[in-house]
């Protein structure tokens, strides 16, 4: 059985080898064990303190495998972003130029740099190791998310984004990164990227232009990967398109990737999800369903195939998927369809 839990002490080596497997453009798993380690400090103080509204909380969960006890992967929640260091984007747009005289009408696109999310809730640090991509664990790893917010909602903001890795090659080197790199920066993508990782964002201030880039003066390599996902990056967007997320023009500063946004009410998990009495017994089975208890520091997740009575407040589960779960009969747990 596969089960989400907040993150522990003792699982810092696996979260040092996730954070090595996660590659280039995964700025927010740097590989640096001393931000590893204050990572999962903040973490269980974000889950054991008293919260009436979103604030610098920081929410890092783990998928682990109960038979191997292996850490699989890992997602995460910021509550707010922007509000202890500035969290930048730039926002595609149009201006238009335009001559009545001369019979002259262009639309131009351009890139402008901002800071229009500061107090969003984001979706990050979801990573799922090889082996492990099947059977549905990587849509439970990010949509029990969704059931985690809605269980405590008061510690959440209205609007959720998530950050899509962009275009990089195996090497880390990105297309509009370069372009950045020749006529502003003085460093690679990685270290920039390892930089903002770590929390060294003072030279994005410094050194990005401070005025609107038109795109058609970047290079050709640059135009083409603006708001593209790299494809292991993929499966993550679609899934969170299937959530109800949008493409509203704002792109990452380094590879130009993608920000997707959706209003917590709108999100189909939280919509669906519905609270059920547990009663333990025999279940035949049906649908694959995620499952999760209300907890903060105790929460769980799982998935299993169950079959759902419609219009019931009561929903079967065996004693195994109720342990794993740390529920009793009686108790109330969350559900929703995968």
């Amino acid at each position: 059985m596969m089960i989400i839990r907040p993150i522990r002490k003792d699982d810092f080596p696996a979260l040092l080898e996730i954070a090595e497997e996660s590659g280039h453009g995964f700025t927010s798993l740097p590989v640096n064990e001393e931000l590893l380690t204050k990572k999962i400090a903040r973490s269980e103080a974000s889950f054991a303190k008293n919260v009436s509204q979103p604030e610098d909380e920081g929410y890092l969960f783990v998928i682990e495998d109960t038979q191997t006890k292996e850490v699989a992967g890992t997602a995460a929640i910021e509550a707010a972003v922007g509000l202890d260091d500035a969290f930048y984007h730039y926002h595609l747009s149009k201006v238009i130029h335009s001559s009545r005289t001369l019979h002259v009408y262009k639309a131009v696109d351009i890139l402008t740099l901002c800071n229009d999310y500061t107090g969003a809730t984001e979706l990050c640090t979801l990573f799922l190791r090889d082996k492990y991509r099947k059977d549905g664990n990587g849509k439970l790893l990010s949509k029990m998310r969704f059931m985690f917010i809605k269980a405590h909602q008061q510690r959440f903001a209205e609007t959720v984004l998530a950050e899509m890795r962009g275009i990089s090659d195996d090497s880390g080197r990105s297309p509009f990164w370069q372009w950045l790199e020749e006529h502003f920066f003085c460093m690679d993508f990685p270290t920039a990227d390892y930089l903002t990782g770590i929390g060294q964002k003072i030279f994005i201030a410094e050194l990005m232009p401070k005025y609107p880039i038109y795109v058609n003066l970047l290079s050709k390599e640059a135009q083409a990967v603006i708001g593209q996902v790299h494809d292991k990056t993929r499966p993550a967007i679609e899934l969170l398109k299937s959530e109800g997320f949008t493409f509203n023009g704002y792109v990452d500063i380094f590879d130009a990737g993608p920000t997707v946004e959706a209003k917590v009410g709108n999100i189909r998990t939280v919509r669906i999800s519905e609270k059920r009495k547990v009663v333990i017994g025999h279940n035949s089975g049906g649908r694959q369903m995620m499952l999760s208890n209300d907890g903060l520091v105790e929460f769980r997740a799982t998935l299993a195939d169950l079959h759902v009575v419609l219009d019931s407040d009561e929903i079967v589960i065996s004693q195994e998927i109720a342990d794993a779960l740390l529920l009793v009969a009686g108790d109330t747990l969350s559900i929703a369809a995968l």
